[in-house]
């Protein structure tokens, strides 16, 4: 009678449909994330926690639909980024260690270790291309690697202080670096030359990302203000835009015209840039800094990382259909700022008085600042 009670329960099981929802779960880690990144075809996921481990989960919106793959714990030291090969096919990690790591994305299998690869922590990393890849450190010194000789093929330093993130251009001619020395570097790998810093800027440049179909670069700082330069215009900055973040710890964009910030307030931000405007909260880490952010190839998903120990998925599909002239009429209408995903509602009103506050002081120092009249 066991038996049959058994075997009907199972066969119950199978004839349930999962639940289906929104977004991912979120994925729980033994250590906090200082960094994730999306696969570029696969629903995969990657991350690197401050012990020095890293994991990789395939990921789904059925109810308990994540998986992890394989974790793999060969660094020492705190793993400071992640990034897959464009082909998908290699995950390239580096350390406080000073190492770098190349793992086969299929089994977790170390394919390429590079040992004292700066003299300082790398903090930051860049793919490039198939062969080359762009590597900063704590020092403030940029290397360009190629895998076809093993080494090293450029190395500059030209920053003071931390190298925090770095960008490329569409033609992959000019790499674009911050530094906790509050400037950005313009460097040729071309022709594997230095072509200038900007002026500094009030705090640490910490986060930056290619805007408008790449005419603009907008900066992150750590006193919270997005720096904007124009192409060709990279010693001194054309706009800036304060928010009430404490800082601005990480950015991506989502859109030609749309950033996501991460705070250590533990808010998500989406920004429209030029106009300047706070659109409103993706989502949160309550109480908890926010390390990295990571959009998904089909960009529906944004991925952030923080000291809660948690990967959390929000939707951000939304956000491509955004008009900022329309949502400025709806704000001033009820007074009150847009949460942009289902899962971005905080704890009660103070959360939302914090970001109608922080619209009406960005607003005012849009308007006082330094303004650029180009809104391409």
């Amino acid at each position: 009678m066991e038996v049959s009670v058994e075997a009907y329960s199972d066969e119950e099981k199978v004839g349930q449909e999962p639940n289906v929802r929104d977004t991912p779960e979120d994925i729980a880690l033994e250590s906090a994330a200082n960094t994730i990144a999306f696969h570029p075809s696969r629903d995969i996921i990657a991350a690197g926690d401050v012990d020095g481990d890293i994991y990789v989960y395939s990921y789904s919106c059925l109810e308990g639909g994540n998986k992890e793959l394989w974790s793999s714990g060969h660094h020492l030291k705190s793993c400071r980024e992640v990034s897959f090969s464009h082909d998908g096919n290699k995950l390239f990690t580096v350390s406080k260690d000073k190492s770098i790591h190349i793992l086969n994305v299929e089994e977790g299998r170390l394919v390429t270790r590079f040992n004292k690869a700066h003299n300082s922590g790398l903090n930051c990393l860049l793919v490039i291309d198939e062969h080359l890849f762009a590597t900063g450190d704590d020092g403030g010194e940029l290397k360009v690697w190629d895998l076809r000789k093993g080494t090293s093929i450029m190395e500059m330093r030209q920053h003071e202080e931390y190298i925090s993130d770095m960008a490329l251009d569409g033609n992959k001619k000019l790499l674009l670096t911050t530094s906790g020395d509050g400037t950005m570097g313009v460097f040729n790998i071309r022709r594997r030359r230095f072509e200038l810093l900007s002026e500094p800027q009030n705090g640490d440049l910490t986060a930056i990302s290619l805007m408008k179909r790449g005419k603009k670069v907008a900066c992150g700082s750590s006193e919270g203000t997005i720096y904007l330069f124009n192409w060709d215009g990279f010693g001194a900055a054309s706009d800036r835009f304060a928010l009430k973040a404490e800082s601005i710890d990480c950015m991506i964009p989502v859109t030609e015209n749309i950033v996501c910030t991460g705070s250590i307030d533990g808010v998500i931000r989406a920004v429209n840039i030029l106009p300047n405007r706070v659109l409103g909260s993706v989502g949160q880490h309550t109480g908890e800094p926010i390390e990295q952010l990571a959009k998904c190839n089909t960009g529906q998903f944004l991925a952030s990382c923080g000291h809660d120990q948690k990967v959390k998925f929000w939707d951000i599909s939304s956000l491509s259909s955004v008009i900022v002239d329309e949502y400025r009429k709806k704000k001033k209408k009820s007074g009150q700022l847009k949460s942009l995903s289902r899962k971005a509602f905080g704890n009660g009103e103070d959360f939302f008085a914090g970001l109608r506050e922080e619209a009406a002081e960005a607003e005012e120092e849009e308007h006082g600042g330094v303004t650029d009249s180009d809104s391409d």
